[in-house]
């Protein structure tokens, strides 16, 4: 019996320590996909939460896995400091655009061409912290926005804005009234 008593025990506080390292693990996010137009920038938002308290061994590294699902390529590595590709697709058109102490580690790819599409990962390590999500970003490169993307925006757009002027028109309306009745109160009140 008393064999049976120390394996549930173990048994236990094992299932306790691996709910530890999980709830320990970093937590990666990003956008699912990203759509953006030939020859323009796009941000690569990757932000993560960590239970530890960021540290000067916190690592990031960016990966690329083109849709012909060739080899994957380094995009972008952080250790202490950005470290830009010596060579590749993205020599000369990465740019480290996070913030560490805001948990940001976002990147912007320059001049976007159609032969970056795929997958890019996003990989975070903060000692102890080593284990965790890897965060993806599909990007699209189209060769322009379709049109009923802009229509849709356009109308967006337009819509609140002409809801704002109507708030505001029936501020001041209500305004001018309550100033009318409050003004012929008064004028009776002193007629009396």
């Amino acid at each position: 019996m008393r064999g049976r008593t120390w394996l549930g025990a173990a048994l236990f506080l094992g299932a306790q320590l691996r709910a530890l390292w999980l709830a320990a693990a970093v937590e990666v996010h990003t956008a699912r996909e990203v759509v953006a137009v030939n020859g323009t920038n796009q941000r690569l938002k990757c932000t993560f939460s960590s239970s530890s308290p960021v540290g000067q061994q916190l690592s990031v590294s960016w990966n690329f896995q083109p849709e012909d699902l060739s080899s994957h390529e380094p995009v972008f590595y952080y250790l202490k400091e950005p470290y830009k590709p010596p060579s590749g697709r993205f020599k000369d058109r990465v740019t480290w655009d996070g913030n560490i102490e805001r948990n940001d580690v976002s990147i912007i790819i320059w001049n976007l061409q159609p032969s970056d599409n795929g997958t890019f990962t996003c990989q975070v390590t903060n000692w102890p912290d080593v284990y965790g999500t890897i965060g993806e970003v599909r990007l699209r490169v189209v060769q322009k926005v379709n049109f009923s993307e802009i229509h849709f925006l356009a109308v967006a757009i337009g819509s609140a804005s002409v809801l704002m002027i109507l708030v505001v028109i029936a501020v001041i309306v209500c305004r001018q009234r309550r100033r009318k009745a409050r003004d012929k109160r008064l004028e009776v009140a002193d007629t009396e």
